[in-house]
């Protein structure tokens, strides 16, 4: 079974979001900022990385939220054969610079701000909710 270690970040401003939209051609979807760690990567690094390269915006963690694992099974994945398991990251961060802009030939496409109580109602992928849960912003 391969693994992938992933970083992500919440980043809250005035009761809004902000998310990424990850543009798989199947399954195109928002998500949280981030994604995996190079070889040998600091994990806060990676979120911080991740999410500049995402969205434009440089941002401070605030701390960590908490760990996610999922085994996706084979014919659920994008890349490769067999399962792999995700093991992702979760922080709490805030802006401290940059300007918002989509990424160019990456993972994603998008990235924007949406009202928290918004989020519910767009294609998401199921880390969006954990993530939320995690810092508190949905039960």
């Amino acid at each position: 079974m391969d693994i992938r270690v992933a970083a992500y970040a919440v980043v809250v401003d005035d009761h809004r979001i902000l998310l990424a939209h990850w543009n798989s051609p199947t399954r195109p979807a928002w998500t949280m900022p981030g994604g995996g760690l190079g070889p040998g990567e600091d994990p806060m690094d990676a979120a911080v990385r991740e999410v500049l390269e995402e969205t434009g915006f440089h941002v401070e963690l605030d701390g960590i939220l908490g760990t996610d694992s999922q085994v996706i099974a084979e014919k659920d994945r994008f890349h490769g054969s067999g399962p792999i398991q995700a093991l992702r990251i979760v922080y709490r961060a805030h802006v401290v610079g940059g300007e918002l802009r989509n990424e160019e030939e990456g993972s994603t496409d998008e990235a924007a701000w949406f009202p928290v109580r918004e989020v519910a109602a767009l294609t998401r992928v199921g880390l969006v909710d954990t993530a939320m849960r995690m810092a508190g912003l949905i039960a």
